[in-house]
Formats: C-alpha cells, sequence, structure tokens
C-alpha cells in the first residue's frame, strides 16, 4: 500500500510516516483514557491498533532512509537507526515504567508517550523526500508482484537470502538464553545481572553500532560485513569463558560488553546490507520482506537453544554459537562480486543462467509458502473455536516447512553452479 499510494500531502514517504505518527499518537492518547478492569476488549484492540501503526511507521521508515541514503551514508544511517531504536526502548520501557509506578500514573505515562511522538513528527515536516523521479507501481498488483519478480530475478537471489537468514545465527543462538544463562547456569543475583545486562549491554550495542557506522565510511559493505560478522562470532567466546571459570561480577560485564559491542557492529552492517538490497521503485515491500526474513533464524532459534543446552551443557553450546556463525560467513565470501557490484553502481545484476530450474525453485518455494499461510489460518479458527482440520495441523507445518526449505536449497544449488560457471567463464576470457 505504501509503495502503491502516495497521500496527497508531504510525498510518498513522509505522507504516510505523518499518517502513521498522527495515528500512534491518536491511539495512545486514547489508550490513556482506558481502565483495563473495565475497559478490557476496548484497550485490547487500541493495543493492536497501535502495534499494527508502529509497523507501518517502521515499514515507511525503513523505505524513507534505503531511498535517501546514498551508498557511503547507509552504515552511518543504520548505526542511528540502532541507537534511536534502543534510547527509545530504555525510555518507553524502564523510564515510563518507573514514571507510572513513582510520580504520574497509568494515565498521564500514556499520554507524555503520546507527547513523545511530537518531535518524530517536527522531524518528518522538516525532512527531505526522497527522489520523486523513481518509477513506482501503477497497481496494487504491480506494487505486490514486481517487489518479488524484481526480487527473485536477481543474479544470486538465493544466496542472498539465506545469508540474511544466517548472517546474525551465532549472534541470535548467544542472545536467546543470555539471562537464563547469567542467573541460572553461572549462578549470579538477578539484580546483578539486569543492572549489566540492561544498561552495560544497552550502551555496548549503541557504541558499537556507532562506531561500526563510522568504520564503514572506509570500509566496502562486504569487507565490513566480514570483519563484524567474525567479531560476532569471537565475541560469544566470552560466554563460554563465563561456562567454565570462576563467577566473577567483571567477567560478567567484560563478556556481556564484548558481546553486546559487536553484535552492534554486525547490525550496522547487516542494515546497511537490507536497505543495499532494495530497489527504491518498492523498498518499503522489500525492505519489510527482508527484515521479515532477518527474524526467521533470531524467532526460532529459542527453542532449539534449550533443547541444545539441556543435551549439551552450557559451554558446548556457548561453543556451537560461535560455529553457528560460520555458514553465514560462508556465504557471504559467495555473494562477494554481487555485493561489490551493487554497492558501487547501484544496479541488481540479472540472473542468466538455469532459468527453468529456478522457475521451479519459485514454484516449491510459493507452494510451501502457501501451504504455512494455510496453515496459519486453521491454527487461527482453531484457537477461535472453530476446530477445522485439526488433524491436518501438524501434517500441514511439515509439508510446509519441507516444500519451501527444498524450494531455498535448490536455488542456493543453482546460484553456486551459476557463480562456478561465471568464474569458469571469465577465466576463459581472460
Amino acid at each position: 500500500m505504501m509503495d502503491r499510494y502516495t497521500p496527497a500531502f508531504l510525498g510518498r514517504r513522509r505522507g504516510w510516516l505523518l499518517v502513521t505518527q498522527l495515528a500512534l499518537i491518536a491511539g495512545i492518547v486514547a489508550m490513556g483514557f482506558m481502565q483495563p478492569s473495565r475497559d478490557l476488549t476496548l484497550m485490547a484492540a487500541l493495543a493492536v491498533l497501535v502495534a499494527f501503526c508502529s509497523a507501518s511507521q517502521d515499514v515507511v521508515f525503513d523505505a524513507w532512509k534505503t531511498d535517501i541514503l546514498p551508498a557511503e551514508e547507509r552504515g552511518s544511517g543504520a548505526a542511528i537507526t540502532v541507537l534511536g531504536y534502543r534510547l527509545a526502548m530504555l525510555i518507553s520501557g524502564g523510564l515510563a515504567l518507573w514514571l507510572a509506578d513513582r510520580y504520574l500514573g497509568w494515565q498521564a505515562t500514556y499520554w507524555l508517550m503520546a507527547l513523545m511522538m511530537i518531535p518524530g513528527v517536527i522531524a518528518t515536516l522538516l525532512a527531505k523526500e526522497p527522489d520523486t523521479h523513481v518509477s513506482t507501481p501503477h497497481s496494487l498488483r504491480q506494487a505486490v508482484v514486481d517487489p518479488l519478480n524484481d526480487f527473485f530475478n536477481r543474479n544470486n537471489a538465493w544466496l542472498l537470502i539465506t545469508l540474511i537468514i544466517l548472517y546474525k545465527l551465532g549472534d541470535a543462538f548467544a542472545a536467546s538464553l543470555t539471562t537464563t544463562f547469567l542467573i541460572r547456569g553461572v549462578g549470579f543475583d538477578a539484580g546483578d545481572v539486569g543492572l549489566v545486562n540492561k544498561t552495560l549491554g544497552l550502551a555496548a550495542t549503541i557504541i558499537g553500532a556507532l562506531y561500526g557506522g563510522v568504520l564503514m565510511q572506509r570500509l566496502s559493505l562486504f569487507r565490513a560485513l566480514l570483519i563484524f560478522g567474525l567479531l560476532q562470532a569471537v565475541s560469544n567466546f566470552g560466554y563460554w569463558l563465563l561456562a567454565v571459570s570462576d563467577k566473577h561480577l567483571w567477567s560478567m560485564a567484560s563478556a556481556v560488553f564484548i558481546e553486546n559491542l559487536c553484535g552492534g557492529m554486525g547490525t550496522a552492517a547487516f542494515v546497511a546490507l537490507l536497505m543495499t538490497l532494495c530497489n527504491k521503485s518498492f523498498s518499503a515491500t522489500q525492505f519489510a520482506l527482508l527484515s521479515a526474513l532477518a527474524a526467521v533464524g533470531r524467532v526460532y532459534v529459542g527453542p532449539a537453544a534449550g533443547w541444545l543446552v539441556e543435551l549439551w551443557g552450557w559451554p558446548t553450546f556457548y561453543a556451537f554459537s560461535v560455529f553457528a556463525a560460520l555458514p553465514g560467513l560462508l556465504l557471504l565470501l559467495f555473494c562477494r562480486h554481487t555485493l561489490d557490484v551493487m554497492q558501487q553502481s547501484g544496479e541488481f545484476l540479472p540472473r542468466t543462467r538455469y532459468k527453468p530450474g529456478y522457475r521451479w525453485t519459485r514454484r516449491l518455494f510459493s507452494a510451501g509458502c502457501l501451504i504455512l499461510a494455510m496453515w496459519l489460518v486453521l491454527l487461527a479458527l482453531e484457537a477461535a473455536g472453530w476446530s477445522l482440520l485439526s488433524q491436518l495441523l501438524p501434517h500441514l507445518f511439515e509439508w510446509g516447512m519441507a516444500l519451501a526449505l527444498t524450494g531455498v536449497m535448490l536455488g542456493v544449488i543453482l546460484d553456486y553452479l551459476a557463480l562456478k560457471k561465471s568464474s569458469e567463464h571469465q577465466v576463459i576470457r581472460h
């Protein structure tokens, strides 16, 4: 919708930003008038509206920064995004709870949070609108189909998708059980863990993101991703050392600081990668889809991490988290040429080989996604009390995942073979 339609004021990006910000202000103010003991259903509906508008603001803001930033400023832009996001989480989380509990009460705290949206509105009014000469979709169907066709017809598209999912996998494994590990695994006091993990960890992430953004002004995107990815992986050894050594507060602080510092640097490079992969004609759709793919690894490692800890114990688990980062770095090496061309020229290399094979890859992947969508619908209906085909639910999930993963694996293999053929062709030409 945000790629297809342009509001009558401020342009395609700033217009949608203003709409979502004003809707957020109205929703948060309205939540301040609610009493959960009396208006629970209405409070829940407003919370869903605020979450929807918040996600929509994220989508259009990501599109705006993707469109407005030149290649050399994407690292710094990504770092400032991380800084703003982390500070906002701190203010709207810890500070809001403290103010509501000690001074203002819930009603006034909600209104204060709505008031804190005003600087964002002012920034939207003062900001520049990205290039208006970029071609845009002329129908809603084009806005849905064209971004997918544009991405999947690029050279190494499946390798890039797998890279997005796997790049921060080791970091996700390490972070998924950090609090549990520090309290139950090592035996630190919960208050000490909260203080170190939340305050020092937050500061380290912000410093890492900003420092990573500065370094990226001198590094190519590929080199930044490789160096910061290696640092992300190695930093997990700090938790392994905690697991095999005596308990000291300074050792916990050091491990948390180093892991978050390197994670912040990796995040800055990773967000810059997502921006680089977006076509400005439909950057809202593509950035939203790519960032959703990036969340796959982060979301699904939680259950796996708990199972691995039970199976191996904490030291082996954190040693494994280091090696879990290596597949993403290996894929990065395969994608080097593609990333360099995209960063230097701003153009995407078209796919030229194995077109029938890629068509089957997309069909398998699409069929898997369709079955998973059906599984989600039936799951929602069952949760609402409509038990339709509930016995099929496990099978639908298994079939959907199997088809989707088969499609991804086939695409990765074809991308690798195409890369190999291109390299051989270049050698023969030279």
